[in-house]
């Protein structure tokens, strides 16, 4: 056999070239797999954020809200003194401020006392007319009495008419005496005598009946009157009750004073604005983009993040959604029929409402204050929320 050729190489050169040769395949390995680890890290991020983007509308524009009483008198006056200071709490009823009450309670005064005399008029109408009905019914009872004799006396007119008929044709037939025949005349002309003044004393009777009956009408009409003008004045008088009862200003609700802007001495006019009265219930308002509110329905849950506190999430939900924009309730709405238009995405307000109130407690939570909703619009809406506001039909 021939001889083998001897490798011009040593072993330690040999080894370096298989060093040489496995390395590129070890570099690459380990960058494929850092590759692969940097993808499913990623995608283990990414993933969940995305599901969570696709599953949740947002929005920065978003703020608490509440209910803010402006405190304003009903009267003018200079203010006597003021009871509160700023950011104090109060409670329904508690005394805020007290106008001069002095002049409202000399104006009462005078009311009551123009009652009173208002009260005695119609007591002396009431009199009066109680004069006026005794007459009438004693002129009445006179006409029943003149009446009846009238009666009387046409009776005896009748009576003494016939019987001086019957004695003429006798004493035609010269069976009475000219005597007999004088005195049946004298009967008859008394009896008509009688008759004429009977029925004289019934016309005066029925004309003192007519005015009696006219001074009663008058009587009524004075008690009328006195009884309209005592209800004019009770009303003053109660009007001035009123008025002397809102120098008095007191709170309208539990709350906390804000913006308080009054002094003692000062001079107040109707509907000034001296103070406001903020109440401790609070929810948010957020301006969602119209493009964000596709799948927004009432009674979806929301957590709620507050600059205040940047580690704290409140919850809440979807309450209602205002039926227009912002813009369309601004004092200047826009009209796109004039101008040019350029087309803005448009707001719209959504009331979030706070579900947990052992949350709020311990933080201040106030309106004005900025927050940033989530509103979950893949979960399903509260029962009886989606029915109580159910979506518009499509």
């Amino acid at each position: 056999m021939p001889p083998e050729k001897e490798d011009p190489q040593t072993p330690v050169q040999r080894s370096r070239l298989n060093e040489a040769g496995q390395r590129p395949s070890h570099r690459r390995i380990l960058f494929r797999l850092g590759l692969a680890a940097i993808i499913i890290l990623l995608a283990a991020l990414g993933v969940p954020y995305y599901l969570h983007l696709v599953s949740h509308e947002a929005t920065d524009d978003a703020f608490v809200d509440g209910h803010i009483v402006p405190i304003s008198p009903r009267i003018s006056g200079h203010v006597a003194r003021v009871c509160v200071t700023d950011n104090q709490a109060v409670v329904a009823g508690d005394l805020l401020l007290e106008i001069d009450p002095r002049d409202f309670q000399a104006r009462l005064d005078a009311s009551q006392a123009m009652v009173q005399n208002a009260l005695a008029l119609i007591d002396v109408a009431l009199s009066q007319k109680r004069e006026a009905e005794a007459q009438v019914a004693s002129v009445r009872s006179a006409l029943d009495q003149a009446q009846a004799e009238l009666a009387a006396a046409e009776a005896r007119f009748q009576q003494g008419a016939a019987d001086l008929k019957r004695y003429q044709e006798l004493a035609a037939s010269h069976t009475i005496t000219p005597q007999q025949l004088e005195h049946a005349e004298t009967v008859a002309q008394t009896a008509a005598a009688d008759r004429d003044a009977a029925r004289g004393k019934v016309a005066t009777q029925r004309s003192l009946v007519q005015r009696a009956e006219a001074a009663l009408d008058t009587a009524d009409d004075n008690v009328r009157q006195a009884e309209a003008q005592a209800a004019a004045r009770r009303s003053q008088l109660a009007q001035d009750a009123l008025n002397l009862s809102y120098t008095k200003v007191v709170a309208p609700c539990d709350g906390h004073v804000a913006k308080k802007s009054v002094e003692p001495g000062a001079f107040v006019q109707v509907g000034q604005s001296l103070m406001a009265v903020v109440a401790p219930e609070v929810w948010v308002t957020a301006n969602f983009k119209e493009t964000q509110l596709t799948h927004v329905r009432p009674g979806q849950p929301v957590s709620i993040a507050v600059d205040t506190f940047p580690d704290v999430t409140f919850h809440g939900h979807v309450d209602s959604i205002q039926r227009g924009t912002g813009s369309r309730f601004s004092l200047l709405p826009p009209e796109n029929a004039t101008g040019n238009f350029v087309k803005v995405v448009q707001r719209v307000p959504v009331k979030i409402v706070f579900d947990r109130p052992k949350e709020l407690a311990g933080y201040l939570l106030v309106p004005g204050m900025s927050v940033v909703p989530e509103v979950n619009i893949k979960a399903e809406p509260a029962t009886g929320l989606a029915e109580r506001r159910p979506d518009p039909p499509r």
